[in-house]
């Protein structure tokens, strides 16, 4: 599951398709939250060839609505399955099982060849076998240097890393890197453990393997509460031990696993000094989180011991723990022998955002003092104890399984019939005679209200609908102050940008930067945004996409196609009048259907809106204000600063918002639009928050209802699905369909402009109107096309890295255009040949501060506009351009220089 990134918070895609942190880097996230979530874009809507597109649009509809019916059944968390059992029919605890180059590897352990209730004696063993597929069998291979058990192992992708262990005699603290060489193990000495250990937990995050617990004999009568920690990426690395120790005693067998970026140890055993020597246990069933860099802090306690339960992560931000001993069947063992009823089979559920517990169902059978670990998309259990003294061969594989909608067949009608409704809206504008003028602009007939609300709505992306209220649900309130920051840049933007804009009579954005400078700085620009568009395109289809199917179980295919294809119709029918009013729909029908949630999360949480308040108070959710100057995180200063340039972007430079601003009557009525845009955002954004915090509250108190395989990021369509009214939940999902098309919608619009004005017409300006006008229609027609097959080929195949890296590469071009019209507009003085090596500059600047400094992407913006502006004054002192045309009505001297 990868993050991703483009004007919404990020959306993680559980196929592992796109990862899309390029875009967090882009500083040009383009919009409000391109660099504070993952996915989307503009929403907007646009149109077509005129009349007789109703009924082959609508048609679509019903299709993708009968698709959209067919959803898997219910399931279970996990289904399970067996794989071949290890060779040694004896089994084996304690033995070392990773995954080593996409094979499964287990090594060492111990068993009885006697049962231990009839006087046997445990044996260690070397032996080890390789599982190259999941429908093989395993195969002997080279067996380890000597007998051993009961350590810990780490998988690292091409190699794996054997910590400790055990034999009958001692504990080692010898550790071994382990690699396959011609098909056969083979075991490279590493960093030794300061001392001996065995029975402790292991995990690897971020490069930077843990180590916790643990005793230093076999004949220990305490357990060691030291924290351990081995940096892979260090020149030499060696091990090294945590200024805090484990919260708590010192314990054995405490299950550690790494989740949401931190390590989370559970449970365990505590040993007591035995009446008559040796050593007893005391069962623990406490938890705690550790963060690098800030410590550990402690979890609400188990529901039981779960002390040597095989545990992995589960999802974005739940933990299973499958079994463990819970402390009974330990105490029972010299009672019941070989009667033994076995360890639990209970699979306990922890969840990181919440920190609740909740059941997650039984195992076919529960193993203790064994690893699990991922392989091939499921989690696999080697061996292990089923009962004390009792080993197992066999090998269990449990696949995740994610719950299916509760749609309602009213939900389904509303989909379809709000989805007919945008058409609709397509069809209605197409009727009128339009000039490329109304395509593209409008004619100037849009109400203030009307475009302000669809500027709003281009922010408002599906994914950000989906993002916003997730990343508060997960984290606090630091990020409101971005959406402030909006607001504070609607004032440059109304009284110095505008001006500019309203008095340069133009259809794309990047005309003035022709008259302002030269030629090759508006191609620069246009190519710029062009390229960035393009890639983009497939991403706000596929992703949104993807998140509904999990939510839903509409087929990610026909979410595609149904969304794709009446994106482009609409928009080739209707033109800029069609994309703006579906967008006042879309704003209405979304926010509307967020004060709804909030209305229905407070019902369902005790205390009402006091009581979600009362428990976020509790908890810090709250959290706004980060005081440090500290560059690398969400200081106040940088998200304020930082979010300043990011606003400044999409709203001084992306032909998708600047576009909204010529669609009025005058300057006075596009500047009513900006401000409309800046006011509504408050309470918008007030409602947003609150909806993520509830959502928090609402599943702290009913952790049953999350599912654990799905993304943070289907958290608020999970809610909608689940708790809203039939009918009204339709109604929304279908809004969150549609905002995802409004994002499409809006960049094929645009692209089209920008095609059209900055290369055709500028090129071929003897051109006629019908010639532009059907131009702009067939461009909007291939574009969505082109968006629609890109986005199903990200479903089908394994590109997502190279959408990635393409969307990376055109996001460091957002600050530089932004720099290039603070340069037109504010210093009369720039050059156009130093304003294009600015603006090139700002590339390979914000390039190496990505690479190689630790800058919070906040910062990125400023970073790229604040290079633009420096570096090209300083070249335009050496390539100087004849003195700039008066070009709005104003006088140069007037403007405001520095």
């Amino acid at each position: 599951m990868n993050p991703v990134m483009l004007d919404g918070c990020a959306v993680f895609v559980n196929r592992g398709l796109v990862s899309l942190r390029a875009l967090h880097a882009a500083p040009l996230g383009y919009h409000c939250f391109a660099l504070l979530f993952p996915i989307a874009g503009n929403n907007r809507r646009r149109g077509a060839p005129a009349g007789g597109l109703a009924a082959p649009v609508i048609a679509p509809i019903i299709a993708a609505g009968i698709a959209f019916a067919a959803g898997p059944a219910n399931a279970e968390v996990f289904q399970w399955s067996n794989l071949a059992p290890l060779p040694e029919p004896l089994g084996a605890a304690g033995a070392f099982v990773c995954v080593i180059d996409d094979k499964l590897v287990a090594a060492g352990g111990a068993h009885f060849p006697v049962s231990p209730f009839q006087g046997g004696a445990k044996r260690w063993v070397a032996a080890s076998w390789v599982l190259d597929s999941p429908d093989g069998e395993w195969r002997a291979s080279t067996p380890l240097p000597r007998p051993l058990a009961y350590g810990a192992s780490v998988s690292l992708g091409d190699s794996a890393l054997l910590i400790g262990g055990s034999d009958a005699e001692r504990h080692y603290a010898q550790t071994y890197r382990v690699r396959f060489d011609g098909g056969e193990l083979r075991y490279e000495p590493a960093a030794p453990l300061p001392q001996p250990a065995a029975n402790m937990g292991a995990a690897e995050l971020n490069g930077v393997i843990y180590l916790a617990g643990g005793q230093a004999a076999p004949d220990s009568a305490t357990a060691r509460r030291a924290l351990w920690t081995l940096d892979l990426q260090a020149a030499a690395p060696r091990w090294q031990e945590a200024a805090e120790p484990i919260p708590g005693p010192g314990r054995i067998l405490a299950p550690l696993t790494a989740q949401a970026g931190a390590v989370f140890l559970f449970s365990g055993a505590e040993l007591l000094p035995g009446a008559s020597g040796g050593a007893t246990r005391r069962f623990l069933a406490d938890a705690y989180r550790y963060d690098p860099g800030k410590g550990w802090s402690r979890l609400a306690d188990a529901p039981r011991s779960a002390a040597a339960a095989p545990a992995a992560p589960l999802g974005p931000t739940h933990i299973a723990l499958f079994g463990g001993d819970d402390g009974a069947n330990f105490l029972r063992n010299d009672e019941l022998g070989d009667n033994h009823p076995g360890f639990p089979r209970g699979i306990l559920g922890y969840h990181a955002v919440t920190d609740t517990w909740t059941d997650l169902g039984e195992a076919p059978a529960a193993y203790v003092t064994v690893p699990a670990v991922s392989w091939r998309g499921r989690t696999v259990i080697a061996g292990g104890e089923d009962r004390p003294g009792h080993r197992s061969p066999a090998v269990l594989a449990a696949a995740p399984t994610t719950a299916t909608s509760g749609f309602a067949p009213i939900d389904y009608f509303a989909l379809a019939a709000y989805l007919a409704g945008l058409v609709s809206i397509g069809v209605y504008f197409s009727r009128k005679r339009l000039t490329s003028d109304d395509f593209f602009l409008a004619g100037g007939r849009i109400a203030w209200w009307a475009a302000g609300l669809s500027i709003y709505g281009t922010q408002l992306s599906s994914i950000s609908f989906m993002a916003v209220p997730a990343k508060i649900y997960s984290t606090d309130w630091v990020y409101f102050l971005l959406q402030m920051t909006i607001v504070m840049a609607a004032f440059p933007v109304v009284f110095f940008y505008l001006p500019f804009f309203r008095r340069v009579k133009m259809t794309s954005a990047y005309e003035y930067l022709e008259q302002r400078f030269n030629l090759p700085v508006r191609l620069y620009a246009s190519v710029s945004f062009i390229l960035y568009q393009i890639g983009r395109m497939a991403i706000v289809l596929f992703l949104p996409a993807i998140a509904l199917s999990t939510v839903t179980g509409f087929d990610v295919y026909a979410c595609i196609l149904a969304m794709g294809i009446l994106a482009t119709a609409y928009t080739v029918m209707g033109g800029i009048e069609a994309v703006i009013w579906t967008d006042v729909l879309q704003v209405f029908v979304l926010l509307g259907g967020a004060l709804l949630s909030l209305v229905i999360l407070a019902l369902n949480v005790e205390g009402g809106l006091a009581g979600i308040v009362g428990a976020g108070m509790e908890y810090d959710k709250f959290h706004m204000f980060n005081w440090t100057w500290d560059w690398t995180t969400s200081a106040v200063w940088v998200v304020i600063v930082g979010n300043f340039f990011n606003n400044l972007v999409p709203y001084t430079s992306d032909q998708a918002v600047v576009q909204r601003y010529f669609t009025t009557r005058n300057e006075k009525a596009a500047a009513k639009s900006i401000w409309t845009n800046a006011v509504l955002l408050v309470p918008s954004t007030l409602t947003l928050f609150m909806v993520g915090t509830g959502l928090w509250a609402f599943y702290r108190s009913r952790p049953e209802l999350l599912d654990p395989t799905l993304p943070t990021d289907s958290v608020f369509p999970l809610f909608i699905v689940q708790q809203l009214p039939a009918g009204i939940a339709g109604i929304v999902i279908a809004a969150v369909f549609a905002a995802s098309m409004s994002t499409l919608d809006s960049s094929l619009n645009s692209v089209s402009a920008a095609i059209v004005t900055d290369f055709y017409v500028r090129f071929r300006k003897s051109s006629d109107d019908r010639q532009r006008l059907r131009l702009a229609r067939l461009l909007t027609a291939v574009l969505g096309t082109s968006a629609t097959a890109t986005s199903i080929a990200l479903a089908s195949f394994e590109v997502g890295s190279l959408w990635d890296a393409f969307q990376g590469m055109m996001g460091l071009f957002g600050g530089g255009l932004a720099g290039l019209f603070a340069l037109g507009i504010f210093f009369r003085r720039a050059s156009g040949r130093g304003a294009l090596v600015g603006a090139v500059s700002s590339v390979a600047i914000l390039y190496g501060v990505q690479q190689h400094t630790d800058l919070h992407f906040f910062l990125y913006g400023a970073v790229g506009v604040l290079s633009c502006v420096g570096v090209g004054l300083l070249a335009g002192v050496l390539f100087k351009d004849p003195a700039p045309k008066d070009l709005t009505g104003l006088t140069l001297d007037t403007r405001r220089q520095s």
